[in-house]
């Protein structure tokens, strides 16, 4: 399994392609701008998308599901409690932020609280955790935990937006603080930590009793 990190758009998301080198398939976590980077690495690599994983519904991270879907024909995955902010983030990226994204497409799979799926032969695991947004997750795969808005080296996200929450925030920090320390985070923003190292110096952890 290899991971190509992309950091794309105004607001430095960091986009990443996980894919199997001798299967060829593969999948995108928050393509949120800049598909044109996206989609060469695909086509330079050969590689055959499955899915496209929205870690939560804010357009910063979803800005570039729509041109991903229509070449690649790949399924897009959100957790249904940010289905609505993902329908309206053209509106809210226009309105607040004075930038303009498309309408992206429903998602085909909607999760519900934790799921299991088996994707590039591996197990993958969806882990709800709101805070940032009612419908963020994490995705566990092997030694990674891609944390989106979640958590951050040193940090987490905002939850002064629609659907935040920093008890609900501290409360999906402590649910992933008991995966192995050895974790490797992988952000929606900023370098990439271990977890056991956020447990031990980021001071959103001391906040959990």
């Amino acid at each position: 399994m290899k991971i190509k990190k992309f950091e794309v758009g105004p607001l430095a998301v960091n986009c990443y392609l996980v894919y199997d080198e001798k299967t060829k398939k593969a999948f995108v976590i928050d393509p949120g701008d800049e598909p044109d980077l996206i989609l060469d690495f695909i086509k330079q690599e050969g590689l055959s998308l499955q899915y496209i994983i929205c870690t939560h519904g804010h357009f910063d991270h979803i800005g570039a599901v729509k041109e991903l879907k229509e070449e690649s024909g790949a399924k897009v995955i959100l957790h249904k409690s940010d289905l609505e902010i993902y329908r309206n983030a053209s509106q809210i990226a226009s309105q607040f932020f004075g930038m303009n994204i498309d309408s992206q497409p429903e998602p085909e799979i909607l999760l519900e609280n934790e799921k299991t799926m088996k994707v590039l032969d591996r197990e993958i695991k969806f882990i709800h955790t709101p805070g940032h947004s009612l419908g963020s997750i994490c995705i566990y795969i092997e030694n990674y935990l891609f944390t989106g808005d979640t958590l951050f080296a040193g940090s987490v996200g905002r939850t002064d937006l629609i659907g935040g929450s920093m008890e609900k925030l501290l409360n999906s920090l402590k649910k992933i603080s008991y995966l192995p320390p050895e974790t490797i985070i992988l952000p929606g923003h900023g370098p990439k930590t271990q977890l056991k190292i956020e447990i031990m110096t980021n001071p959103f952890y001391y906040e959990i009793h």
